[in-house]
């Protein structure tokens, strides 16, 4: 049986370029928190990933599900070990506990949207990162204070049930 409505639950209506977008500088990246686990009841989050050339985190692995579609651009994924590029239109689903990264060696910038599932990305993001005023905004930070937000990437992964590889 499907339960009851929950009218607490809200509709939630997002647009990448309303000022009330929270975005994160992180692993010379910006990412836009468009729809949060809190707004959905920890079922999944919602992320728009602005990648400049060169942009992308380190190999890592977790244990929750995570999609791309490419909106703008082109993106390397690697996965297992093997290489995929993508280029806008496309979308790829990352099973949990897989190794994989991603990294914009196009020579231009790429945008895509991620989906994880359940949320929580999205708080680990938020811990880790950089509040910036938008997308195309991003801070100087010193090689002490990358360090420091390395080492903090890397104490708070395994509470977000996720590893460096």
């Amino acid at each position: 049986m499907i339960p009851d409505d929950d009218p607490s639950r809200l509709l939630t209506v997002v647009n990448p370029d309303d000022p009330g977008t929270t975005y994160i500088s992180l692993v010379g990246n910006t990412y836009g928190m468009l729809v949060t686990g809190e707004q959905t009841n920890g079922r999944y989050c919602l992320i728009d990933m602005h990648v400049p050339d060169g942009g992308g985190p380190p190999p890592h692995r977790h244990d929750f599900e995570e999609m791309f579609t490419i909106v703008e651009g082109e993106i390397e994924f690697t996965f297992r070990g093997e290489k995929h590029t993508l280029k806008a239109g496309y979308t790829i689903n990352i099973p949990a506990n897989a190794p994989h990264n991603f990294r914009n060696s196009s020579g231009a910038p790429a945008r895509m949207l991620c989906v994880c599932t359940p949320a929580g990305q999205d708080e680990y993001f938020m811990r880790i990162g950089d509040i910036v005023a938008g997308k195309d905004a991003s801070p100087q930070l010193s090689e002490n204070e990358v360090a420091q937000r390395r080492r903090r990437a890397a104490e708070l992964a395994s509470t977000y049930r996720s590893e460096f590889l």
